[in-house]
C-alpha cells in the first residue's frame, strides 16, 4: 500500500512572523489604551472655606477632586465669618474628550489629565447686630399696622351688585 501523499506547503517566510508580531503588538497597545484622570481644582479667597459639590462635601479649599461626568455641578461654600456662596459652575470637557474623539484618544497610549480650575471669592459677612435688630423691629411694626390686604390676608369678597328693576 502506497502512502498518500502530503501536499506542498511552503515553508514560513521570514517576513509572516514580524508582521504577526507587529499586529499584537499593535492590538496590546490598544488595548493598554491611554488612561484619562479628570480633576476639579477648587480654590477660594479666602482659602479654607468648606466646598460642597451636589451636597456631598468635599473638603476645605484649596483642594482637588476627581470626577467622572462633564457637565454643571451645584457648589457650595461656606467659612465662619464670610457669607455662604451657593452657585453653579460647569465643567465643560475639552476637544479630546468629546464623543467619538474620546475613542481614537483612549486607543493613544499614555496619561491623558484633564484638570479644570474653578475659583471662587468669598464675602465678609456684615454682623452689625443692633442695625441687624432695629430693622427687625421696625419691618415689625410696619406688619403690624399694615391694612389687611397689603400684609397678605386674602381681601374680603366684594358685594353682589344690586338688581335693577327693568322698566
Amino acid at each position: 500500500m502506497a502512502r498518500p501523499q502530503r501536499p506542498n506547503i511552503p515553508a514560513p517566510s521570514p517576513t509572516r512572523p514580524r508582521r504577526r508580531a507587529a499586529l499584537l503588538a499593535l492590538a496590546a497597545l490598544a488595548l493598554l489604551g491611554g488612561c484619562a484622570q479628570r480633576r476639579l481644582v477648587i480654590t477660594s479667597e479666602p482659602s479654607g472655606a468648606l466646598v460642597r459639590l451636589n451636597d456631598s462635601e468635599v473638603g476645605l479649599t484649596p483642594c482637588e477632586v476627581d470626577f467622572t461626568y462633564f457637565g454643571t455641578y451645584d457648589v457650595r461654600l461656606s467659612k465662619p465669618g464670610y457669607e455662604p456662596l451657593i452657585t453653579s459652575a460647569t465643567a465643560e470637557a475639552p476637544l479630546h474628550e468629546w464623543p467619538i474623539i474620546d475613542l481614537a484618544a483612549a486607543a493613544i497610549p499614555g496619561k491623558k489629565e484633564t484638570i479644570i480650575p474653578w475659583h471662587f471669592v468669598l464675602e465678609p459677612s456684615v454682623q452689625d447686630t443692633p442695625a441687624l435688630i432695629e430693622r427687625a423691629q421696625s419691618l415689625r411694626t410696619q406688619a403690624m399696622q399694615a391694612e389687611p390686604s397689603e400684609a397678605g390676608e386674602a381681601p374680603s369678597e366684594p358685594a353682589a351688585p344690586e338688581a335693577t328693576a327693568a322698566p
